[in-house]
């Protein structure tokens, strides 16, 4: 167990997501590609907004590594945000999210005074495949302003979502925060988060990974996408290289741990999935609370894996604040 003031100091977009069913038919209609990240404009997003015709879910808070830090909220870590959001709704939308669920921020002394807080378009489709089309809007602009050293000095790790290789200011400031993290002794643990991060910014992926991390997390696809092996096993021999645990997660068929000396298998859940948007997010944030809090690879990896099941059976990118207790009573006692 950590003494740090907290046990995740994350970085990565603030958004607010808008999530709608639909079809493989519509998405090709309207030419959206399936199963990726897209980044699109203002326009573009309401084009989409407008012309799409299945069931809307509510609101709800965003943004890959802030999907991790709320998990790891909601099974107890003690956790801090740094993101960017403006004067808007849909920012005092996102921070009263983030301070509901008890995670530190600093966005009450820094809230952008200009253009508007980042959303993201998420279509599911009927096998549950969740297709993405993001608007970062002011979270293009995050910058180092946004880390808080005092706060990140204090945490025992620093996470760091891939979508930031994205732009050049949120890779600049994923730089950053590693040289600071370096500087005061803090773990580092990365996600890739995305299949197009790996296909469209490979080369900035590979420069926040460096000489390589503590914790590195991703799936098959980003697995072998990254290294241009056509096996996993492959790929994820390459991979370890980069990290002191790897964790390469295999949908249906589960997830693979590599734990600094020995490859862990970790079986998948059974569950008729709804909505795979979140899933990745959240199997990082059960695992990440699993290391933070005294469990071996193994142990943390069997957290993220019923959490995961648990999320796709449910559409939304989170669950209910009480969503995840159950899931760590069942595996933790």
């Amino acid at each position: 167990m950590s003494d740090k003031k907290y046990h995740i100091y994350g970085v990565g977009n603030a958004l607010v997501d808008v999530e709608i069913e639909t079809t493989d038919e519509q998405l090709a209609k309207l030419s959206v590609e399936k199963g990726l990240m897209t980044l699109v404009d203002a326009e573009r997003q309401s084009f989409l907004l407008d012309s799409l015709t299945g069931k809307q879910h509510k609101l709800s808070g965003g943004g890959s590594a802030a999907n991790t830090i709320m998990a790891l909220a909601q099974l107890g870590a003690r956790c801090y945000y740094s993101c960017r959001i403006a004067d808007d709704d849909s920012g005092n939308f996102f921070a009263s999210d983030m301070r509901a669920a008890g995670v530190e921020t600093n966005v009450h002394i820094d809230k952008g005074s200009h253009g508007v807080t980042g959303t993201c378009l998420v279509m599911v489709t009927p096998d549950a495949e969740r297709t993405m089309n993001t608007n970062l809007g002011i979270s293009a602009e995050l910058s180092a302003d946004q880390l808080i050293e005092a706060e990140l000095a204090a945490s025992e790790y620093l996470y760091i979502e891939g979508y930031l290789v994205s732009t050049p200011n949120s890779l600049d400031t994923a730089m950053k925060a590693r040289e600071l993290a370096a500087q005061h002794d803090v773990k580092v643990a990365m996600t890739f988060s995305d299949p197009a991060m790996v296909q469209f910014c490979g080369d900035g992926l590979k420069t926040v990974l460096g000489d390589g991390v503590d914790v590195l997390l991703c799936n098959e696809t980003e697995a072998m996408g990254f290294t241009g092996r056509e096996t996993l096993d492959d790929a994820a021999d390459m991979l370890k290289e980069r990290a002191r645990i790897l964790a390469i997660t295999c949908g249906p068929e589960g997830s693979r741990i590599w734990d600094g000396d020995r490859w862990i298998s970790v079986a998948a859940h059974t569950v008729k999935a709804v909505d795979t948007n979140g899933a990745g997010d959240l199997f990082a944030g059960a695992f990440l609370y699993g290391l933070t809090h005294g469990h071996d690879c193994e142990t943390s990896a069997r957290l993220a894996s019923l959490g995961a099941a648990t999320l796709v059976t449910h559409f939304g990118a989170r669950l209910p604040p009480d969503g995840l207790s159950g899931v760590k009573q069942t595996i933790l006692g």
